[in-house]
């Protein structure tokens, strides 16, 4: 049937249209399904009436699917439970002594702490609050503490992603996401390119890349290399006449650290006798002299739900593995963390298998049912409902601010839920609002969702169906 209909015409055609009803009936979806579901992909279903969670529709809900980015609802949940809505990440300047005669005696700490959210601003006003104290020398060395052998990669992750800056590397080093921003533009007088670094970096990036203004190239695509001490080589095509916005992951997140804060030193003209030097510890008899905080886990769980934010997904995961097991955080005792945390809240996760907690991984298996239980425990549980607030809403925010057909009525401002999308992966979790109030908790996911069939479609499943649930069913 054609997918394309309007949604009346597709619910006209199961059956008479009857009052809307305070729980839609489960043989009225069932048929739903029935005639709009795609014949190329895979999909699972859950309808549960908040009043009602008994009375669930459930369509595949043990299947295992891709979560991808759905996968974060687990991790604000565990997050949250673990570590407190007030934590923060603290980034520290230890030494042996204080401050005395313009100068520090003896060695300098710099503990980083995997915050993803720190910045080279941030660290200039520690180096700022060091120099107003009087600070312009420092005796010795300046070491960087953090992880030496850390995965910065989870397992699954796909290896064409690595060079971009969602899949940047998630490191205990993190300054400026461990993102480049540059600015790709043509040239007037011939096809080839300018390329523009926002800010200093300390990078090096080789550019051959090239404009096909006219369109005459049958196959046109920029390639980015990855190489050793954070070079790049960009070559290939890109068709059009408009500057391209580029944002390149760091490869050598602990040699990037290394050089900005060589810069960031020379900026405040405090002077160094030693070198930057990379360590796993600092010593236990040193002194607190500068500390930096992030925003508190509430709102830095907002920009994650909302933006989708990778990096702060999979720093938190490693924390709630330093967390679990009292060593360094990496991302296998980061997920075994989670499945005990979200275990010992009652979601059962022994089918599942959890690799990261952004959702990039293709490793990942979550089912229906298992992310249910998530929304379920999170519209339950009073500690965790203030995540409700910061999922996207239809139309309004987040993920789901422009998506075609979540713009408009009825799913504008009645969807708030976690989108989860990637190559042939497009999953929606969250809550329906209908009159001011949320009535039911949803999960769709669909996974072998080809582009070709995406393009050709008026209407994707997850909107055809939810556009069926708030037309025919009562608050």
């Amino acid at each position: 049937m054609n997918i394309s209909l309007n949604i009346r015409a597709i619910t006209a055609s199961i059956a008479l249209l009857v009052a809307p009803l305070p729980i839609m009936a489960n043989d009225y979806l069932t048929n739903l399904i029935g005639i709009i579901k795609p014949e190329t992909s895979q999909t699972a279903v859950i309808v549960s009436p908040l009043s009602a969670p008994k009375s669930s529709f459930r369509n595949n809900p043990k299947q295992l699917f891709i979560p991808a980015s759905t996968m974060k609802v687990l991790t604000a949940v565990a997050s949250t439970a673990a570590l407190g809505k007030d934590f923060r990440f603290k980034t520290q300047i230890d030494a042996f002594v204080g401050i005395s005669n313009q100068r520090i005696e003896g060695d300098v700490f710099i503990r980083f702490d995997g915050d993803p959210t720190l910045t080279s601003d941030n660290l200039n006003a520690l180096l700022k609050d060091l120099k107003a104290r009087g600070l312009n020398h420092i005796d010795g060395n300046l070491y960087l503490v953090g992880e030496q052998q850390e995965s910065m990669q989870a397992p699954g992750w796909v290896w064409d992603d690595l060079g971009i800056c969602y899949a940047a590397p998630v490191s205990r080093y993190v300054i400026n996401q461990n993102c480049i921003k540059a600015t790709l533009s043509p040239t007037l007088a011939d096809e080839r390119s300018e390329l523009t670094v926002s800010q200093f970096e300390p990078v090096t990036i080789t550019n051959s890349a090239v404009f096909d203004k006219l369109g005459s190239q049958d196959f046109c695509e920029l390639d980015l290399q990855r190489q050793a001490n954070n070079q790049y080589i960009l070559s290939g095509c890109f068709a059009g006449t408009k500057p391209l916005n580029l944002a390149i992951a760091i490869s050598d997140p602990a040699r990037y650290a290394q050089e900005t804060l060589q810069r960031l030193l020379n900026n405040n003209g405090i002077s160094l006798k030693g070198d930057i030097l990379l360590t796993s510890k600092r010593p236990t008899n040193t002194l607190l002299i500068a500390e930096h905080r992030s925003k508190p886990l509430s709102e830095l769980l907002s920009k994650m739900l909302l933006k989708s934010d990778n990096l702060i997904a999979d720093s938190l995961l490693k924390r709630l593995g330093q967390y679990e097991y009292g060593v360094a955080g990496s991302f296998t005792n980061g997920s075994k963390a989670m499945q005990t945390i979200l275990g010992a809240l009652g979601v059962d996760l022994s089918t599942a298998n959890i690799i990261d907690g952004s959702g990039l991984s293709r490793y990942n298996l979550l089912s229906a049912e298992q992310l249910m239980q998530v929304l379920l425990l999170i519209k339950k549980d009073p500690k965790f409902q203030y995540l409700i607030d910061s999922l996207p809403v239809a139309g309004k925010t987040g993920t789901l601010e422009y998506r075609r057909d979540y713009r408009r009525a009825p799913l504008k401002g009645n969807v708030l839920a976690k989108t989860g999308s990637m190559m042939g992966v497009s999953n929606l979790a969250g809550y329906i609002k209908q009159d001011g109030k949320l009535t039911q908790a949803f999960v769709v996911l669909e996974n072998g969702y080809s582009p070709a069939v995406k393009e050709a479609e008026i209407r994707p499943f997850n909107v055809l169906l939810l556009q069926s649930i708030i037309e025919n069913s009562a608050p």
